[in-house]
């Protein structure tokens, strides 16, 4: 069972994508980058938040997030940075180097990242 988080863009959610409706849905029908997890009849949603906004705050968002995470017995196993995040740092000038927030969170918190949640 994988048990995600998701970390949209905190400028672009609720302003381009109402709701994280795309994120959910893809989540659910597994597809765009969770199709991962097609045979995966557990996957859960544990934590859905934003980067922190900018310039560069997803560290202490995302050590936040597990402690809260920890605290409720709800901890999560890999983080997916939302095409929200991805589309920010193309059009957007958005701050985060993805290769170094994976290290980051990967040695900081022991937690997987994947780039993008879905393709629409």
């Amino acid at each position: 069972m994988a048990r995600v988080a998701i970390i949209g863009c905190k400028r672009i959610q609720d302003q381009l994508c109402i709701a994280c409706e795309k994120c959910l849905k893809a989540i659910r029908k597994r597809e765009g980058e969770f199709a991962r997890y097609k045979d995966d009849d557990q996957l859960e949603l544990v934590a859905l938040g934003n980067c922190g906004d900018c310039p560069g705050l997803i560290m202490p968002k995302v050590t936040l997030m597990k402690e809260i995470a920890g605290t409720l017995q709800e901890d999560f196993d890999v983080i997916h940075l939302g095409t929200c995040v991805v589309k920010a740092k193309k059009t957007a000038k958005c701050p985060l180097d993805f290769e170094q927030v994976a290290t980051l969170i990967r040695e900081n918190l022991g937690k997987e990242v994947v780039v993008g949640t879905h393709n629409y």
